[in-house]
């Protein structure tokens, strides 16, 4: 009797999965961000809530859970329920702290399915206005000249600001300490300031101040130059082999179904093709993604191991 029993509870749990998938989704969704609010990933995670909410038919909420280099928030998502409830949306610092800490309780390429790219952009590099120099090189010179002197400041350790820094170190051999935050604008606070001397940031988080003339904007650290900064030049314009393209995704715990995964994916794609987030990413300074989560998953296999290489070389670690 008990070995007719145990068969039918395995068939009973491998029927489960797609009858779930097709049901998907009956309650509200959840979108973990693991920052404090404001910047680009709250700022890409409210677009992406606001039309899985649309397209899906069930509230999606944003909810923040930052700390620890966004690694809280990255934990609480690859240990929740794989049932496509509970979501991460994220951007560089999940390749980066694969290799920058040590004793992660997750895997970022194991404990995690990468569903779909949303959007791309490149950091700026921006300093306080009274720092004599009017370019990247510039600031190279001066921070050669005084080793250890200048500070630049981030949204944390582990973020994109924090490793555009350290590459940025790492190709000029400079000595700059690295001053990181719990945010962006926390970090955008200490340059305004003048309590550090320079940092990397998005440009709809500096504009307003570089108008202002409270911000001097240096360089992009894109491929090519950012069209709503079209006389900017890229730190590789400048003579500074810099690249870092801030991508911002989303994820779910690894063993959700691929139904529901294809489903997400698919919804992710449609609104980047639609007309208001375009548009609204475009004026956010970030270029539209939505790609299959083969081509997402290809890309973060390729930051891990970019990032981790930058990490060893430069000697980068949590601060």
């Amino acid at each position: 009797m008990r070995l007719r029993y145990v068969p039918l509870l395995l068939v009973l749990s491998l029927l489960a999965t797609p009858v779930l998938a097709q049901q998907y989704p009956a309650k509200p969704i959840r979108v973990v961000v693991p920052f404090t609010p404001g910047g680009g990933v709250d700022f890409n995670a409210r677009l992406v809530a606001q039309k899985l909410t649309e397209y899906l038919g069930q509230q999606t909420i944003v909810e923040h859970r930052p700390g620890a280099g966004t690694n809280i928030g990255n934990e609480f998502v690859a240990k929740s329920a794989p049932d496509g409830y509970t979501l991460l949306v994220n951007g560089g610092s999940m390749a980066i702290n694969m290799s920058l800490y040590k004793n992660l309780n997750y895997d970022t390429l194991r404990d995690f399915i990468a569903i779909s790219l949303f959007s791309e952009s490149p950091n700026v590099l921006v300093v306080h206005p009274s720092l004599p120099v009017r370019s990247a090189k510039d600031l190279v010179a001066l921070a050669k000249a005084k080793p250890n002197a200048m500070n630049y400041s981030s949204a944390g350790s582990g973020s994109t600001q924090h490793m555009s820094g350290e590459l940025l170190k790492l190709r000029t051999g400079t000595r700059i300490v690295h001053v990181p935050f719990k945010g962006t604008s926390p970090s955008l606070t200490a340059v305004l300031g003048g309590e550090v001397e320079m940092t990397f940031a998005n440009i709809p988080a500096i504009s307003a101040f570089v108008k202002a003339g409270r911000l001097r904007p240096l360089a992009t650290t894109g491929l090519k130059r950012a069209t709503q900064m079209p006389d900017l030049p890229t730190m590789k314009e400048g003579g500074i082999d810099v690249e870092v393209t801030v991508r911002y995704g989303v994820f779910a715990p690894a063993a959700t179904p691929r139904e529901i995964v294809t489903m997400l994916a698919n919804a992710i794609g449609k609104a980047t093709r639609s007309p208001d987030v375009r548009q609204r990413l475009l004026d956010y300074g970030a270029e539209p993604v939505g790609n299959t989560p083969e081509e997402f998953a290809k890309i973060m296999k390729e930051e891990v191991a970019r990032w981790a290489e930058v990490v060893k070389v430069s000697g980068a670690r949590p601060d």
